[in-house]
């Protein structure tokens, strides 16, 4: 790595300084007196409490070691740092509904809510009916990560997680179940649009209620502007589903993409230099500790810390 001791030193101080800052199945038509949200925090709808969304400034840790040192001396600095990103710094999207990792990041998925509902006869009441989430990774096949009705959702619970390697697919599929059968079941890789995928500010489909609609689901109003835009993090990506109504019935009021919809939350893994240089030779020749293996540096031209770690020096 060429960054020097100074310039490695200052990123891990700002570093810190920003962590010291902070029978007929129906749509229902509902209304909502939430108001509108910040992209860090807001009311998911269901009354389970805050979604905390990824920090957009710098993030991360430092320590010295000896944290007591003579003059003369120098303690050993090691750090790790989380920079601000947007989504698609890290991962690719391909419509409607593929999410591929373009480098190994941390991925938690959280269920925002299950909108399908049956109506009563000769009644306006409804009734939520039971929900299907199911999650493809790598191109295997679907499995489950949710199943109940809206009552059952918590937002703030991370039903699915994992450390993704680069060049891996994330796909989603859902369905209903009523009157002892399943529903259709709609996929990432069905070739319709019933499952679409959307990031911080995008602009939802037109079969999304706007902002203001009785129609839109509470649970949905969190993860909206009142200028009809997406409101989720930096590192966020939000999944629509539409369950029960074809691509072909489009023009259907009830063709609204709330049935499911899905969080995905990723996180950058952090950059890391533990004091005596890492990753790919063991050692760093910008090594902040000025260790004396530091010039068994192997090409002073590769950023040794680039991908994350901490690998301890192969020669002290």
């Amino acid at each position: 790595m060429k960054t020097s001791q100074r310039a490695a030193t200052t990123a891990a101080v700002l570093a810190m300084c920003a962590l010291a800052s902070t029978p007929c199945l129906a749509k229902r038509s509902s209304s909502s007196s939430s108001s509108s949200s910040s992209s860090s925090s807001s009311n998911n709808g269901n009354g389970n409490g805050n979604q905390t969304t990824f920090p957009a400034y710098p993030s991360g840790w430092l320590s010295a070691y000896p944290s007591i040192v003579q003059t003369g001396t120098k303690p050993t600095l090691t750090w790790g740092i989380n920079y601000p990103s947007i989504v698609e710094d890290y991962v690719t999207i391909t419509p409607p509904a593929t999410i591929t990792t373009d480098e190994e990041v941390d991925c938690e998925i959280r269920i925002l809510g299950a909108g399908v509902t049956v109506s009563s006869s000769n009644s306006n009441s409804y009734s939520f009916v039971p929900t299907e989430a199911r999650l493809s990774y790598n191109d295997g096949s679907y499995t489950q990560i949710f199943y109940g009705t809206n009552h059952d959702v918590n937002p703030d619970q991370v039903v699915w997680s994992m450390t993704i390697p680069k060049n891996k697919k994330l796909k989603f599929g859902g369905r209903y179940y009523y009157n002892r059968s399943w529903g259709p079941w709609f996929h990432s890789d069905s070739g319709g649009d019933n499952v679409r995928v959307l990031v911080n500010g995008s602009t939802p489909p037109s079969n999304v209620p706007e902002y203001n609609a009785p129609s839109l689901e509470s649970f949905i109003k969190p993860y909206l502007t009142p200028n009809n835009t997406v409101a989720i993090g930096p590192m966020d990506v939000i999944v629509f589903m539409e369950l029960t109504h074809y691509d072909s019935q489009k023009s259907d009021p009830g063709y609204d993409l709330q049935d499911m919809v899905i969080l995905v939350t990723f996180k950058s893994r952090a950059k890391t230099n533990n004091g005596h240089g890492n990753n790919l030779d063991g050692i760093d020749s910008s090594n902040p500790g000025n260790a004396p293996f530091i010039n068994l540096d192997t090409d002073p031209n590769v950023d040794d810390e680039a991908g994350g770690g901490g690998a301890a020096p192969s020669n002290p």
